[in-house]
This record gives structure tokens, sequence and C-alpha cells, in this order.
């Protein structure tokens, strides 16, 4: 398996084109931001403010590391839709090597890819953040956002895992991978921030289990510069401020707690995996 997993890893960064493409939508949003969302922002919360640059800088690339732990999830999973459309799986197959081994092979290196590529992400996002004027986050909260980085990646690499089982040829899964890689964007509240979608968007957007990942990261990221620039504002101004960008979220009536969106991302883990393995054991059976 190790050695599998070695492979897949080999196969995904000798090809500078898959991780290009397993990157576009953080290239996307990251022009987006420089272009217009940046600015925007920052305008929006001048007023109340000391840094609002700094403000918004750590707010959209939590969410961006958020983005990149699924669509570099999802560009490596396409060595094992490739694998199958080539048939070079069936040579796999034939080979003494344990099924359960070759499967667990494309997961894990998948897990690894979008963590390093997450990590990657984390640390050019602190050197933006930092040439723009804001602060080094502290080793206590680089390691808080390496923890999340690792279990959003986990819990998204079950989703994607599972979506991908579905597809077999190439043109499918590269349709499913342009698809994803427009929402993800919107779904992790970046585009338009999650205070001004319809409510009823705001509900499948809270129920988006990578949304959740990025609400942590958020907390993390911004916490100094929240308390920079809201520290003589009353809290109902900055509790409406969280609520309105996605730094936490309120279901009902009743603010959810860190430990709770920590319980939803490992629960869409333990669900994907089920349904993921399920899915392959019928695909055995035909």
């Amino acid at each position: 398996m190790i050695l599998f997993t070695k492979r897949n890893l080999y196969v995904f960064f000798r090809d500078r084109s898959a991780v290009f493409f397993s990157l576009l939508s953080s290239f996307i949003i990251i022009g987006l931001y420089f272009l217009f969302l940046g600015d925007t922002y920052a305008n929006n919360f001048k007023d109340i403010a000391n840094n609002p640059r700094s403000l918004v800088d750590n707010w959209v690339m939590a969410g961006l590391i958020a983005t990149t732990s699924v669509t570099a999830t999802m560009g490596s999973f396409g060595i094992m839709v490739n694998d199958n459309h080539r048939g070079i799986v069936k040579d796999f197959y034939s080979s003494p090597i344990n099924r359960n081994y070759l499967v667990a092979g494309y997961v894990l290196a998948s897990l690894i890819i979008g963590f390093i590529m997450s990590v990657v992400t984390f640390i050019f996002a602190e050197i933006y953040i930092v040439i723009g004027g804001g602060t080094l986050l502290s080793i206590s909260s680089m390691i808080k956002v390496l923890l999340l980085i690792l279990l959003t990646t986990f819990t998204n690499t079950t989703m994607i895992f599972f979506i991908t089982s579905f597809f077999s040829s190439n043109n499918g899964f590269s349709t499913a991978s342009t698809i994803i890689g427009t929402l993800i964007g919107f779904l992790t509240g970046i585009y338009i921030p999650v205070g001004f979608l319809p409510e009823a968007v705001q509900w499948i957007v809270k129920i988006f289990p990578t949304s959740h990942g990025a609400v942590l990261l958020r907390q993390v990221m911004m916490e100094s510069s929240i308390n920079e620039n809201f520290a003589n504002i009353p809290t109902e101004y900055l509790n409406e401020f969280k609520h309105i960008m996605g730094v936490s979220f309120e279901l009902g009536n009743r603010e959810l707690k860190d430990f709770e969106s920590i319980c939803i991302l490992v629960g869409f883990a333990l669900l994907f995996f089920v349904l993921s393995a399920i899915r392959i054991s019928r695909k055995k059976e035909k």
C-alpha cells in the first residue's frame, strides 16, 4: 500500500498540468480578490476598523485554504479515474496486491496531496498577510491551523472519494471537477459572504462540511485582527460581523460552538467513509 501511495504521489506531482488545474479555483479566487473583492470588502469596514485590509486578508485566506483542500484532493483523485479509464487498474487487480490496499493507496495519496497543497497555500497566505501589513500568526495558532487543515482535508478526501467513485471516464470527472471548483467559492462564502445569501442558500452552506472547516480556520487566523479592529466596538456589532462574514455560524437562534463544527466535520468524514465503502463493495460484486 505504501509503495502504491508513493506511485500516486509521484504521478500527481510529475504532471504539472494536474497540479495547476487542481489549484485553478484557488488562482481564480486570488485573482478576483486582488482585482475586485479585496478593496470592496475592506472599504465596507473602513469606518469601524483600524486595519480593515488585514481583517479581510485573513478572512479570505482562511477560506482559500479550505477550498484548496477540496480542489487539490479532487485533482489527486483524477489519477484513480484515469487509471480506470485507461484500463491500468486491471493490471493492478491482476497482481497479488489486495484490492483494498489499492483503494487505500488512492485515498491516502489524495489525503497527503490535499494536506501538502493546503499547507503550501497557508504558507503563501501568511507571507501575503505580513507583506500587506498584517500580523504573523503565533506558533500555537499555526499548530491549530495545521490540525484544522488535516481534519478538513480528511473530511474532504472521504467526500471527494465518494463522488469520484461514480466516474469512470475522464470527461465526466473533468465536468464534475469544473462544477465543484466553481461552486466551492460560494459554498465557503468567499465570493459572497454567507450573511448576504438568501436564507435557503445559507442553510445549504451551513450543512456543507467544508464551510465548517473555513469557519474554524477563520476563527484562528482572524483572532488577532478581530481583537485589533473591534477593540472599542460593541459586542453586538462584532457578533453581527462574524455571522455576516461566516466567521461563526448561527443555526436557529443559537451560535454553533467550535466543538460542534469539529463534530460536524468528523461526522461527515465517517458518513462518506461508510458510503464509499458500500459503493466500493458493490463495485466488487459486479
